[in-house]
């Protein structure tokens, strides 16, 4: 079964749904110390740390996929209200969250 998307916070009325409560799907991300070392040395020339924007991509993909296995297992077809967050848990790691409410589309 496909999951659709919603980044908005409700369906409009021309949809009838049955709200199912909050999904979420987190992961904290690492780069190894290579990339990390790399990463450091862009703090002195400036630019983009390429390495933290593919890992940011990576997380959030991860963190996705878990919310939307944690929307299947409550028998959603869609999820409303998508938001995503990010904090570092330590140097040179980074949790990304994604959460957002499972519904089912009639």
């Amino acid at each position: 079964m496909d999951i659709k998307l919603f980044t908005v916070d409700y369906l409009p009325s021309s949809y009838n749904y049955e709200l199912l409560g909050l999904v979420k799907g987190n992961v904290a991300q690492a780069k190894h110390i290579g990339k990390d070392l790399l990463a450091g040395l862009k703090n002195i020339v400036g630019g983009e740390v390429e390495g933290y924007t593919e890992m940011i991509n990576e997380a959030r993909e991860i963190a996705t996929k878990r919310m939307i296995e944690e929307a299947k297992k409550l028998g959603a077809n869609a999820i409303i209200g998508i938001n995503y967050s990010s904090s570092s848990v330590m140097e040179g790691t980074t949790e990304v969250i994604a959460y957002g409410t499972a519904v089912i589309i009639k």
